[in-house]
């Protein structure tokens, strides 16, 4: 049995926080791009002004399951410098997000000993990044402006 809809005072509040909050959604989508893509992005940058040293950690301290070192060492770095751009962009965004994704638990797992700290900060890149793939970039995005260019039928 369906109840009828009740038009209360708690009702109308009710209304008007979820309204509220449906307009920040773009704000808190892009926060969140901007955030993760920067963290990512420094790492990536970090990685290459001393391409010597980033090949050290990779052979001695990180441990990549099934990649050789420089090649681990190669693809982490391009993620890390690609994938923030197109998050940022919102190009490709959810493909991009997942990408940083993998990068992000490849990170955990390719450390033996992570502090207590760097695993949190790593939980909350993680789970950032999942919300944006499964809910998008929302309109501030290069992805939603292609979208909303596509004819209705295609």
């Amino acid at each position: 049995m369906t109840s009828p809809t009740r038009s209360t005072p708690l009702h109308h509040a009710w209304q008007a926080i979820a309204s509220l909050l449906d307009s920040l959604r773009p704000w808190a989508a892009l926060a969140a791009r901007l955030y993760v893509a920067q963290v990512f992005f420094l790492s990536g940058l970090t990685k290459l002004r001393d391409w010597d040293t980033t090949l050290l950690l990779f052979t001695e301290e990180y441990h990549v399951p099934l990649l050789p070192p420089a090649l681990a060492a190669l693809l982490g770095t391009a993620g890390e410098i690609g994938l923030p751009v197109l998050l940022v962009l919102g190009l490709a965004g959810r493909f991009a997000a997942l990408g940083l994704s993998v990068v992000n638990v490849v990170a955990v797992l390719s450390l033996a000993d992570i502090a207590p700290a760097a695993l949190q900060q790593h939980i909350t890149w993680g789970v950032l990044l999942a919300t944006l793939a499964l809910v998008g970039m929302e309109r501030w995005s290069v992805d939603a402006w292609r979208a909303s260019r596509r004819p209705p039928n295609a």
